[in-house]
C-alpha cells in the first residue's frame, strides 16, 4: 500500500474499526427462508392456540438453531443442531431451579459458566453447546418461566426441531450435493493456483487450495469414517479428494520452474482441471478426453502425469479406495475420543483458564444486578457470554462491535416495540426481521449482532411485557457487560497482551525441519522426528510417498490454523496486535519453504540427481536452530544463515528460502516493509492488519528469486 493511501492522523486505528466494514459474501436465501418460517411460525402458532409466551420460547430456541446451523453436509446439520438444543435444554433447566434464588442463582451460574467454558475447547459443536448451556441458562434464571419446571425446555427443544426439520426438507433432493460442490470447488482452486504458477499471486492461491481441501476433507470425512464400504459415493469422493494431493505437490514444482524460466504453465493444464471440476460436480464418467502439450522438464512430466492419473479417477465408474483410509484426521474409537476428550479438557491449563475467565465475568455480572436493582438484567451476562467466545474471535473487537451492533439492533426495535401493537402483528414483522440474521451474520459479527437484537427483545417482550420501556435498560446493561468482559476478561489477564504466535511458529518451523528430513534423510526419513509435536509418528519417518503426504498436508493444516490465529491476533490492540503484524512474514516464509522442499521432492522422483546428505542436514539444522530461536525470544533476533551447496542442485532455491526466513529474523532492515517491527510506521501497520490474510501482512514478499531452479 503506498502513502498516498495512508489513512488520516485523525482517523480510527484500523484494528479498531476492521470488523465495522461489511465482508463481501452471497446471501444465503435458503437460510434467509428457513430463518423466517421456524421464528415467525412458531409465533402464529401461539397465537392461534392463545399461548404467545409459549410460541415466544419455541421461536427463541428456532433461533439457537438457526445460528448453529453453519454446516453444509446434511449429516453434520444433524448433529450441529441437536446436539447443542439438548444442552441448550440442560441450561435453561438449570436457569429455572434458580430462577429469583439471589446468591444461589449467582453460584449456580458462575458454575455453570466455567463449565460452559472449559467444554467450549473441544471443538465447534462443544462450542456452540457450551454457549447455549450457558445463555439457556441465564435466560432461565431472568426471565420467568412457565410451571412446571420442564415446559420451557420442553418448548425450547421443539424450537431446535422445528429449525432441523425445516433444514432436512432438502435431503432427499440435495444430499451429497454440498460433498461433491466442496470436492469440485477444490479442483477449481487448484486450476486457479496453476495459472498464477509463476506469478506473485501464488501464494494467495496456494493458501486458498489448503483452506478448500481442508474444507473438503472434513466435509466429507465427518463422522462418516466407517461407511466407506455401504457408501460408494463416499469412496468415489475420497478417491477424487486423494488424487489432487499429487497434483497439488507439483505445484510448488512448476511455480519454482515458472519462476525460473519467465514462463507460465500451458493453458491447457488449468482448463483441464476445470473440465474434471465439472466432471465431479455433475458425476459424469467416461473416458477422460485430455489433450496436453508434450511435457519435458521435471515440473511438467510431475504435472501430467499427477493429471492423467487424476482423470483416469474422476471419470471411472466404479469406485475404488485409492488409499481412501490414508488420511488426516482419521477418527479414532468413540470409547478412545471420549477418553483423550475428557482428559484433554480437565489437564489442559488453555481449558481451564478460559473457564475460569468466563466464569469470573459472570459470576461478577450477576453479583453485580443482584446487588443493583436492574428490572430483567439477564441482558448483562447474556453480552459476557457472546463477547468472551475466544473461537470467535478477538475479545477486545467483539466488545467493541457488540456495543455497536446493539446500538444499531435497538434503533430498529425502538420503533417496532414503540409503534407495533402487541399481537398478531408481532408475527410478520418476526418474519423480516427473522430473515435479516444469516443475511447479515455472513457479513460480520456487528450486523448479525444488530440483527439478532430486536428479535431478542421482541421475543422477550412476548414474555414479560415491558414494551418500548426495554430499549434503554438493554443499551445500559450491554455497555456494562462489554465494561465486564474488557476489564474482568480482558485487560486483567496477562494473556491478553501477549500472543502465542512466537511458539505456533516455533512449532511449525520444527516440523518443517522434520518435513524436509522425511523427503531427503536416509532412506527417506528414517528416524526423523515431529519436532515441534513431540511424536515421532507425527510426521512420517518412512520412505512410502503416502508419508510425505500426510506430512505435508499436515503441515498446511497446522499452518492454516496459524493464520487463523495470526488474523484474530491482529484485530487486537497495541502491543498484541503490533506484534503479531512483525511475525506473518516468518509464516509465509515457512509456507514458502514447505513448498520448495515439496518441489525439490518432485524433481527427484522425475529424474533430477538427488541431493548430497549434508545439504540435507545443513538445511535441518539451520531450520531446528530458526525455531529454537523463536521459542526463546517474544520479538525478532538477529539470526545468520551459512548455507552452502550446489547453485544448480535441486535444494537451491529451499536453501534461498531458509536464508530468506532467518533474514526475517534479523531487525532494521528499513528498506523491507516485511522487516518492520513494532512501533515502526504503525499507520502503515494498522491500515496492513485489516487487508486480507494474503494482502494485508502477507503481501510482504521475499526477494525476487526468478533465478531459481
Amino acid at each position: 500500500m503506498g502513502k498516498a493511501a495512508r489513512s488520516s492522523p485523525l482517523s480510527p486505528p484500523a484494528w479498531l474499526t476492521a470488523g465495522l466494514r461489511p465482508q463481501s459474501t452471497p446471501i444465503p436465501r435458503a437460510a434467509v427462508a428457513r430463518a423466517s418460517i421456524a421464528l415467525a411460525g412458531p409465533l402464529a402458532v401461539g397465537m392461534a392456540v392463545g399461548q404467545p409466551a409459549y410460541g415466544a420460547l419455541v421461536a427463541m430456541g428456532a433461533l439457537s438453531g438457526v445460528i448453529g446451523d453453519t454446516a453444509d453436509a446434511y449429516r453434520m446439520r444433524i448433529f450441529n443442531i441437536a446436539v447443542p438444543q439438548l444442552f441448550g435444554a440442560l441450561g435453561v433447566t438449570l436457569g429455572t431451579l434458580v430462577f429469583g434464588q439471589g446468591w444461589l442463582a449467582v453460584a449456580a451460574l458462575t458454575l455453570v459458566a466455567l463449565v460452559s467454558g472449559m467444554i467450549s475447547s473441544i471443538g465447534a459443536v462443544a462450542s456452540v453447546s457450551g454457549l447455549l448451556l450457558l445463555l439457556n441458562a441465564v435466560v432461565g434464571a431472568g426471565l420467568p418461566m412457565p410451571d412446571p419446571w420442564w415446559k420451557a425446555p420442553v418448548l425450547l427443544t421443539l424450537g431446535g426441531v422445528v429449525v432441523l426439520v425445516l433444514t432436512l426438507l432438502g435431503w432427499p433432493l440435495r444430499g451429497g450435493q454440498p460433498e461433491r460442490r466442496a470436492v469440485a470447488g477444490t479442483y477449481r482452486a487448484l486450476a486457479e493456483l496453476f495459472e498464477a504458477a509463476g506469478s506473485d499471486a501464488y501464494d494467495e492461491k496456494r493458501q486458498a487450495v489448503t483452506a478448500q481441501l481442508n474444507q473438503a476433507y472434513d466435509l466429507v470425512l465427518a463422522r462418516r469414517a466407517r461407511q466407506h464400504g455401504r457408501a460408494p459415493t463416499l469412496v468415489r469422493l475420497l478417491a477424487q479428494l486423494n488424487v489432487l494431493i499429487p497434483l497439488l505437490e507439483a505445484a510448488p514444482a512448476a511455480h519454482f520452474a515458472a519462476r525460473r524460466f519467465h514462463r507460465t504453465l500451458p493453458p491447457e493444464i488449468p482448463a483441464a482441471v476445470r473440465a474434471l471440476a465439472d466432471a465431479v460436480e455433475e458425476g459424469r464418467t467416461g473416458a477422460p478426453e485430455l489433450v496436453l502439450p508434450e511435457a519435458r522438464r521435471p515440473s511438467e512430466k510431475a504435472v501430467d502425469e499427477a493429471l492423467r492419473h487424476a482423470a483416469t479417477v474422476v471419470h471411472e465408474a466404479e469406485p475404488r479406495p485409492y488409499n481412501v483410509d490414508d488420511r488426516l484426521g482419521r477418527p479414532a474409537a468413540l470409547r478412545v475420543r471420549v477418553r483423550r476428550t475428557a482428559r484433554s479438557v480437565l489437564l489442559s491449563g488453555a481449558s481451564w483458564r478460559y473457564g475460569l475467565r468466563l466464569a469470573l465475568c459472570i459470576g461478577l455480572a450477576q453479583a453485580l444486578v443482584s446487588l443493583i436493582a436492574v428490572p430483567r438484567s439477564y441482558w448483562v451476562a447474556l453480552t459476557v457470554t457472546f463477547v468472551l467466545k475466544p473461537d470467535f474471535g478477538s475479545v477486545f473487537s467483539r466488545a467493541v462491535l457488540r456495543a455497536f451492533g446493539t446500538a444499531a439492533g435497538l434503533l430498529v426495535a425502538a420503533p417496532v416495540l414503540a409503534a407495533v401493537p402487541r399481537g398478531w402483528w408481532d408475527v410478520p414483522v418476526m418474519l423480516v426481521l427473522a430473515a435479516l440474521i444469516p443475511a447479515f451474520s455472513a457479513k460480520g459479527y456487528a450486523f448479525q449482532t444488530a440483527a439478532i437484537t430486536p428479535v431478542i427483545l421482541l421475543l422477550s417482550d412476548l414474555l414479560n411485557h415491558q414494551g418500548f420501556h426495554l430499549v434503554l435498560p438493554r443499551l445500559y446493561d450491554s455497555l456494562i457487560g462489554c465494561a465486564i468482559a474488557l476489564i474482568a476478561g480482558y485487560l486483567l489477564w496477562p494473556e491478553s497482551w501477549h500472543t502465542r504466535v512466537a511458539d505456533r511458529l516455533a512449532d511449525a518451523v520444527a516440523d518443517t525441519a522434520a518435513y524436509v528430513r522425511l523427503a531427503f534423510g536416509p532412506s527417506g526419513g528414517e528416524g526423523s522426528d515431529a519436532g515441534g509435536t513431540g511424536d515421532p509418528g507425527a510426521l512420517g519417518g518412512t520412505s512410502d510417498p503416502a508419508a510425505r503426504h500426510r506430512a505435508r498436508r499436515k503441515l498446511y493444516r497446522d499452518m492454516s490454523t496459524v493464520r487463523s490465529e495470526f488474523q484474530r491476533a491482529l484485530t487486537e490492540p497495541p502491543p498484541a496486535g503490533d506484534l503479531a503484524a512483525a511475525w506473518w512474514p516468518l509464516a509465509i516464509a515457512v509456507e514458502r519453504i514447505v513448498d520448495a522442499t515439496t518441489a525439490a521432492r518432485i524433481r527427484v522422483d522425475h529424474g533430477a540427481p538427488p541431493p548430497d546428505p549434508a545439504e540435507v542436514a545443513a538445511v535441518e539444522r539451520q531450520l531446528r536452530e530458526l525455531a529454537e530461536g523463536l521459542r526463546s525470544s517474544d520479538v525478532l533476533v538477529e539470526v545468520r544463515a551459512d548455507l552452502g551447496g550446489d547453485e544448480d542442485g535441486v535444494l537451491a532455491a529451499l536453501r534461498q528460502e531458509v536464508r530468506a526466513a532467518r533474514a526475517i529474523a534479523t531487525p532494521g532492515h528499513d528498506d523491507r516493509d516485511w522487516d518492520r517491527g513494532p512501533g515502526k510506521n504503525e499507520e502503515d501497520q494498522d491500515q496492513n492488519r485489516v487487508k486480507d490474510q494474503d494482502q494485508g501482512p502477507g503481501r510482504h514478499q521475499a526477494p525476487d528469486r526468478s533465478s531459481e531452479p
